[in-house]
């Protein structure tokens, strides 16, 4: 079953998700903001400011997910203007950037993180990423700019929403197996094996 705003606002207040947002902002300061927070059945993670990569060719070399390379990801710069602070994601690249809320998903949710209509409307797709039962931290989120002009990505900002489903209860959680990406910090956490 997916999972409204009232038993999302109830769990956020157990831990769920922190920062918490109780509802829906589109301004903030009379600026007009990509919306984050709580919706009817969802919730809109923020960018975090503290990392983004964009991967870059480098001949020669192959990405690989069992062996990867952290050269392959470059940082990018934080750019600040008049309509907020935000990475540039070049045009027909692929970067990784990460939440801001940090997220203790309960043993009986799943959740599914999917793209902001917003941002799908210039050409940037968010990878369609699962939280598992038990899962821990901040997301790294993987998006695409399928588009031929650079994209702005702006943090502090909506960037996915997430949504929350109840299933039974599994016979092994994310924690208890120990999964290879439970307590992601708030950086980007490379592919692992």
């Amino acid at each position: 079953m997916l999972k409204n705003d009232t038993w999302i606002a109830e769990m956020a207040a157990e831990g769920m998700i922190s920062p918490f947002e109780p509802r829906l902002i589109r301004h903030v300061e009379k600026l007009p903001v990509i919306s984050y927070g709580l919706s009817s059945y969802g919730y809109d993670l923020r960018l975090s400011p503290v990392e983004f990569r964009v991967f870059r060719h480098i001949p020669g070399t192959v990405v690989d997910p069992k062996n990867f390379n952290p050269d392959n990801l470059e940082p990018v710069k934080l750019h600040n203007d008049a309509n907020g602070s935000y990475f540039i994601l070049p045009a027909h690249s692929y970067g990784l950037g990460v939440a801001l809320e940090h997220l203790a998903v309960p043993e009986n949710i799943s959740v599914l993180c999917i793209g902001k209509s917003t941002y799908a409307r210039v050409g940037l797709i968010a990878n369609l990423t699962p939280a598992e039962a038990g899962w821990r931290g901040h997301l790294t989120l993987e998006f695409s700019n399928s588009s031929s002009a650079d994209c702005r990505i702006y943090a502090n900002e909506g960037v996915v929403q997430l949504l929350f489903m109840e299933g039974e209860p599994c016979a092994i959680s994310y924690e208890a197996r120990q999964g290879k990406y439970q307590n992601q910090p708030q950086i980007v956490t490379l592919a692992r094996v």
